[in-house]
């Protein structure tokens, strides 16, 4: 099991530091606050490239410069 390139030894030491550190009661309240912060991150994240994916799909509605031009000189000059 590999997550973010950390192996399962490590991910003990680092639950075993947490666990002293926060303390048995705090620590399933961290756990849940984070898992929150990680499911917000992965919306907002789905939620650009659904956007980013849309902008690239729509055709470009600018007129081109030609047009431009052309709208720029008075009929009958």
């Amino acid at each position: 099991m590999n997550v973010f390139g950390v192996g399962l030894p490590e991910m003990a030491v680092i639950g075993a530091v947490a666990l002293l550190v926060f303390g048995p009661k705090r620590l399933p309240e961290l756990g849940k606050t984070l898992g929150k912060t990680l499911k917000g991150f992965q919306s907002a994240s789905k939620e650009f490239e659904r956007e980013i994916n849309k902008a690239m799909a729509e055709p470009e509605v600018l007129p081109s410069a030609e047009q431009q031009s052309n709208d720029e000189i008075p009929p009958g000059a």
